[in-house]
């Protein structure tokens, strides 16, 4: 077993747990499976290149790489307005379609279809105005250093991995020690009760939309700064992003970052052991055997 595999899981892995928090939070507090989660990821990801891009067109100061890194301010900067963007993006699609079904008392199928619907529009509204041809937010090429144990990563994938376990944390301390993290629990528990106490649910339910799709961001940068941007790469980290959530338990962060880690590690090994041709079945087949032999997941309560 090449132990380069843990490295390459490891990386994968922390991408998957960021975009599986949002849709914990998301089934949680809405409760229904959002499949046009994966499209923030896409979206934010092509948020940040073209802003990086056009900050790097102002001035060529932008673009010189920071340090060991294969970036300039121009992508941490862009990052944190595509943040912002991308949770504008995951609001104006609740006001326009979830919030409306939701105040119509629409069923939970409706509002998974209705996903579904949202995902495809997504999709091609990208796919039309940056076509399908994949794109980089740096060609530069960086040199993996030896960690030792045969384990070798580039600056730019330590970095992640490290941004990646800084906003777990930040996200967990927030769920735990501040006002509106215990509304967001609360709510998790019964929406209705919760309003009935003062909680101001919309708040919460904005709440949710603006972390999860800035998560969401985040992974797609993550993503597309390690290997390429394309208008399918929320799509295809969708099956994976489901398979962490309900692996995590529902309503759990750290099970999710957890779940994805494993997630990612699973796949990296079944790369290295049959191929990598059935890597896309493997979150499948973790999906079917965690709802077959424990539905809560590892850190989720038995309903």
């Amino acid at each position: 077993m090449n132990p380069q595999a843990i490295m390459d899981g490891l990386i994968t892995g922390s991408m998957i747990g960021l975009g599986a928090i949002g849709v914990t939070l998301t089934y949680s507090i809405l409760r229904f499976a959002n499949f046009a989660h994966g499209e923030f990821i896409s979206w934010g990801a092509y948020f940040a290149l073209a802003i990086s891009g056009a900050l790097g067109s102002l001035s060529g100061a932008f673009l010189a790489p920071i340090g060991p890194f294969s970036f300039g301010w121009s992508l941490p900067l862009a990052t944190v307005l595509a943040v912002a963007l991308t949770g504008g993006l995951a609001l104006l699609v609740d006001a326009l379609l979830f919030g409306r079904l939701r105040a119509q008392r629409g069923a939970v199928i409706i509002m998974v279809m209705a996903s579904f619907g949202a995902a495809l529009t997504l999709r091609s509204l990208l796919e039309f105005i940056f076509t399908s041809k994949p794109a980089y937010f740096s060609k530069a090429l960086q040199i993996a250093m030896p960690l030792g144990g045969g384990l070798r990563a580039t600056p730019d994938q330590l970095l992640s991995l490290g941004i990646a376990v800084l906003l777990v944390v930040a996200v967990h301390l927030l769920l735990t020690r501040t006002a509106i993290g215990r509304s967001m629990r609360a709510v998790s528990e019964n929406q209705q009760l919760a309003g009935v106490v003062g909680i101001d649910v919309r708040k919460v339910i904005r709440t949710v939309w603006v972390l999860g799709a800035g998560l969401a961001c985040v992974a797609g940068v993550m993503a597309g700064l390690l290997v390429q941007i394309r208008p399918y790469m929320g799509f295809d980290l969708l099956l994976p992003l489901f398979a962490a959530a309900i692996l995590g338990g529902i309503g759990s962060v750290p099970g999710a970052m957890l779940a994805g880690l494993i997630v990612g590690l699973t796949e990296a090994f079944a790369v290295q052991l049959i191929g990598a041709e059935w890597r896309a079945a493997i979150a499948f087949v973790i999906l079917v055997a965690v709802l077959l032999l424990r539905p809560q997941g590892l850190f989720g309560r038995p309903e």
